[in-house]
């Protein structure tokens, strides 16, 4: 979809969006509108319940006395409420609507409320993010009909700040394309993105300056990474480690460079359960069970386009846990990268296997001012928590409170749950230093508490994101498929409080 920004002028053609303040009080443009309908507006109002409540629209047809062919009333609810999320959400509701309808065109022209938290430029760019972050479709494996194919090709954004909407339009649009990158990584199918493959979708990005390095089966053995490698023993495709590096302080001289910010994904590209076979119920959307390291590639993506002005390490451990004949079996004892011996009760919790030597490798190798882990690791954060709130858990609270800080902007919320001793008990072995299950309590705690055993006192923090990688329906306007590609934004904000 192409995103232009222009200043105000005329009504055109196509469809035009112009706002209504909560009360149905008219702003500029909308009066402009309402005179060249001759009333048509203030009569519509009248005659519905519009009041210009936020999520509120009122669409008109082809109305008379424009050339425009069809006007859209916008509520935009109370105008120091009117801030990113609410003009993203906006703009996502109606070019949804109009995605397939027949439009070519969708133009805005919303005046910006004296109190809003936003300046006009950047209202605009905000705009044009949730039109654009609408726009995804994953339809490469269908036949589509020819009603079902998108019409809407431009979005004009009308903004007496068209030069400062254009750049702030830099940095969105390049995270819409890693969150984009992030939503078509979940969305493949197994058979098609399996480990190799993901490894090789990952170093196309040193076209855009990203450092990827690929490390394969004997590279990983030779690091005494037998956890990643039990899990994917079974499988016929062989587990990959990529490490991806944007240096966006390059040229800096070494004396002022700091170390850099680490993210660590999960990327189990099909979760059978192994062993421990999962019920079939329980198996779909497994191809999903990856989304911890698709947000972690897309971020690096994101980073790289806008040039974020910050050093950045993204390792994602690429596996698959299926139950093949050299698979790993319950009551196995597996010694990690560290050296620490975990006793294997159940091969489905297999996640914070992969991450344990992942974050080892990590903290390792780059001494990194702090770790964020990203992990579709337990069933339970679901029970804890549903589909809204991702769980944290951390070992600094100053890393914490960035966290919780760049998910509440982002519309990404996360949830902080407790660390502690007398969990950690909980997944002593008898014959190994500890072992991969906790019980059947507090299992989202009991996971991160095993992860917490692999960081070495790096400031770190685990988001278990099994509720919120993916979605049963379209419900949320901004997400309109089956991945979300949650995380990118959260990691996008992150980088930029630690950055230059």
């Amino acid at each position: 979809m192409e995103i232009s920004f222009d200043r105000p002028r005329a009504i055109q053609d196509g469809a035009l969006v112009v706002g209504i303040l909560d009360g149905g009080k008219l702003t500029d443009s909308a009066a402009a509108a309402n005179k060249a309908t001759d009333g048509a507006l203030s009569r519509a109002i009248a005659v519905g319940r519009f009041k210009g409540q936020s999520g509120q629209s009122l669409e008109l047809l082809v109305p008379a006395g424009t050339s425009a062919t069809r006007l859209i009333l916008a509520g935009l609810g109370k105008a120091e409420e009117f801030g990113a999320a609410a003009a993203e959400r906006l703009a996502a509701s109606i070019a949804g609507r109009l995605l397939v309808g027949g439009e070519d065109v969708l133009s805005f022209r919303l005046d910006r409320p004296k109190k809003s938290p936003l300046s006009e430029a950047e209202l605009a760019a905000h705009l044009a993010f949730g039109a654009m972050l609408r726009s995804y479709r994953f339809d490469q494996y269908r036949s589509i009909k020819d009603e079902e194919r998108p019409t809407l090709k431009r979005v004009v954004i009308s903004t007496p700040e068209a030069a400062g909407a254009r750049k702030f339009w830099t940095g969105l649009s390049a995270l819409a394309e890693g969150m984009f990158l992030a939503r078509d990584l979940v969305n493949e199918p197994a058979n098609i993105l399996y480990p190799d493959e993901f490894a090789r979708r990952c170093a196309e990005l040193r076209k855009i300056g990203v450092s990827v390095e690929i490390l394969d089966v004997p590279a990983m053995r030779k690091l005494g990474m037998n956890t990643l490698l039990g899990v994917g023993q079974g499988s016929a495709h062989e587990s990959r480690l990529v490490v991806m590096q944007w240096n966006g302080r390059r040229g800096t001289k070494p004396a002022k460079r700091s170390a850099p910010l680490a993210f660590v994904g999960k990327g189990v590209c099909f979760d059978s359960g192994g062993l421990s076979l999962k019920p079939a119920a329980s198996m779909m959307g497994m191809k999903g069970d990856m989304a911890g390291a698709a947000a972690v590639t897309g971020a690096l993506h994101t980073l790289a386009l806008r040039k974020a002005r910050v050093d950045v390490v993204g390792v994602i451990g690429l596996v698959e846990n299926m139950p093949g004949a050299a698979a790993q079996r319950p009551n196995d004892i597996v010694k990690t990268m560290s050296g620490q011996t975990i006793e294997i009760l159940n091969t489905d919790a297999e996640g914070r296997l992969v991450l344990a030597d992942a974050l080892w490798y990590t903290q390792s190798r780059f001494a990194p001012r702090f770790m964020v882990d990203l992990a579709t690791l337990t069933g339970a954060i679901l029970v804890a928590l549903g589909g809204e709130h991702a769980g944290l858990f951390c070992n600094n609270d100053e890393l914490a409170k960035a966290i919780v800080k760049a998910g509440a902007a982002e519309g990404e919320p996360v949830w902080r749950l407790p660390l502690g001793d007398a969990y950690d008990q909980m997944v002593k072995s008898k014959i190994a230093d500890m072992k991969n299950i906790g019980g059947p309590h507090a299992g989202s705690i009991t996971a991160a508490q095993i992860l917490q055993r692999f960081v070495n006192k790096v400031p770190w923090a685990h988001l278990d994101i099994a509720g919120v990688a993916w979605q049963d329906g379209e419900q949320k306007p901004l997400v309109p498929s089956w991945g979300t590609g949650w995380g990118v934004r959260l990691i996008n904000h992150l980088v930029d409080q630690y950055s230059d």
